[in-house]
């Protein structure tokens, strides 16, 4: 197998791709970082256990492209995997699903280089939901610095966009691989509670939605998810007192609509699990510590 290691100026990249059943749209994410104006140093496709053949027409397509192999565990496994393997100092992660603009690995670099106060940047983003351009509202816009509140609400950083130094991974750990969704807004939370985050104000990453197997459509009640997030950033001993106040403003609210919600549909035990975390914060973290 070629390998994509060659002599480009430190620093290096690593491009990490997990991918599920994706044979036709893994290869076109692959097609867009191959064809970079700056080429990564490395491209790693992790197989998260594919049923369709996607291996072989990855391997056939790309022989250049570092392909592992494992039983389906997960998207947050499968990027930890890309993790633990990569070589490079940076790592830039890219959905099976989207894509990049051919110019995002240089410029992102650049911006890094001008940057150096970010361990982790992001860039701008153009979302295509069913092969229509989709504007994003106003609460996606975004940000740079460290907004740890506002990432509370929603998700604002997207693991298309986002180049991360290998170091921060070594310090925070991976993906949790006990959360089957959110698990990219839990890394966010363990990073923005400690350092801020970048961002390359230039519409360089793709997104592509309302396919049927968009992982956020496999899910009802996302925001079970989102509440076991902030439970674990509230035993994180750094933060701040003004971070965690609004932690628990926010877990309170999720609690009240996830509580509200299943009562609504008829499962009065899980909106009792709820009503309880909204009302005894404190005593479920001493308990769990």
């Amino acid at each position: 197998m070629e390998s994509f290691l060659t002599h480009h100026s430190i620093p290096s990249v690593s491009v990490i791709i997990p991918t599920f059943n994706r044979r036709e749209r893994v290869q076109n994410a692959i097609a867009s970082v191959v064809n970079q104006t700056r080429k990564p140093d490395e491209v790693i496709v992790v197989d998260d256990g594919s049923a369709d053949g996607t291996a072989d027409a990855v391997s056939q397509a790309f022989p250049q492209v570092r392909l592992i192999l494992q039983e389906n565990r997960g998207v947050s496994a499968a990027r930890n995997a890309g993790i633990r393997a990569a070589e490079g100092e940076w790592l830039a992660f890219l959905d099976s699903d989207d894509e990049w603009k051919p110019e995002k690995l240089e410029k992102h670099l650049a911006y890094a280089r001008k940057h150096p106060e970010f361990r982790v940047s992001q860039t701008d983003e153009i979302w295509i939901r069913n092969g229509c351009f989709v504007n994003p509202m106003k609460k996606h816009k975004k940000k740079a610095g460290r907004f740890f509140t506002d990432a509370l609400k929603l998700c604002l950083v997207s693991p298309s966009a986002v180049m991360i130094q290998a170091d921060v991974f070594r310090e925070i750990g991976g993906f949790d691989e006990t959360l089957p969704a959110c698990e990219d807004y839990d890394l966010w939370l363990r990073i923005l509670a400690r350092e801020p985050i970048g961002l390359l104000a230039e519409k360089l990453t793709v997104k592509y939605g309302g396919h049927p197997d968009q992982l956020s459509r496999n899910f009802i009640a996302m925001d079970r998810f989102r509440v076991r997030a902030m439970l674990k950033i509230l035993r994180f001993s750094g933060l701040t007192v003004k971070d965690r106040d609004a932690v628990k403003k926010e877990l309170s609210e999720k609690c009240r609509i996830l509580e509200n919600g299943y009562i609504k549909h008829g499962f009065p035990e899980k909106a009792a699990r709820f009503h309880r975390i909204r009302e005894n914060v404190t005593e479920i973290l001493d308990r769990k510590a």
